[in-house]
């Protein structure tokens, strides 16, 4: 896995390439949390180019969000392929991100 980080506007962007599993999500994490930490309120976490999350990586994100929130934030996921997103349908993670079908979608009204 590698992970770009950009920003558009006050939104933090995490794209995320390859699989987001046990052995990289530490990394993923702390890039979040150091964006968090330095005044970032607003994420959409991008994954045009992953194909596949383990129980471990929907376990990063879960924990990401609930920090976020703490903080009064929120995080939003965008460009789930198929398989990761009945992957959230059947873990009923879709209730907890919002997810939206694109980026520009999930940039809407954040």
């Amino acid at each position: 896995m590698s992970f770009n980080i950009s920003k558009h506007s006050d939104v933090t962007i995490v794209e995320v390439t390859g699989q987001l599993i046990v052995g990289n999500r530490q990394e993923l994490k702390d890039a979040v949390l150091k964006e968090l930490e330095g005044g970032g309120r607003k994420f959409l976490v991008d994954f045009t180019d992953t194909a596949y999350i383990d129980s471990s990586g929907l376990g990063v994100l879960v924990s990401l969000s609930k920090k976020i929130r703490e903080k009064g934030g929120e995080l939003r996921l965008s460009n789930l392929n198929d398989d990761v997103r009945t992957l959230f349908e059947l873990t009923k993670l879709d209730t907890l991100f919002p997810i939206a079908d694109t980026r520009d979608l999930a940039l809407t009204d954040f």
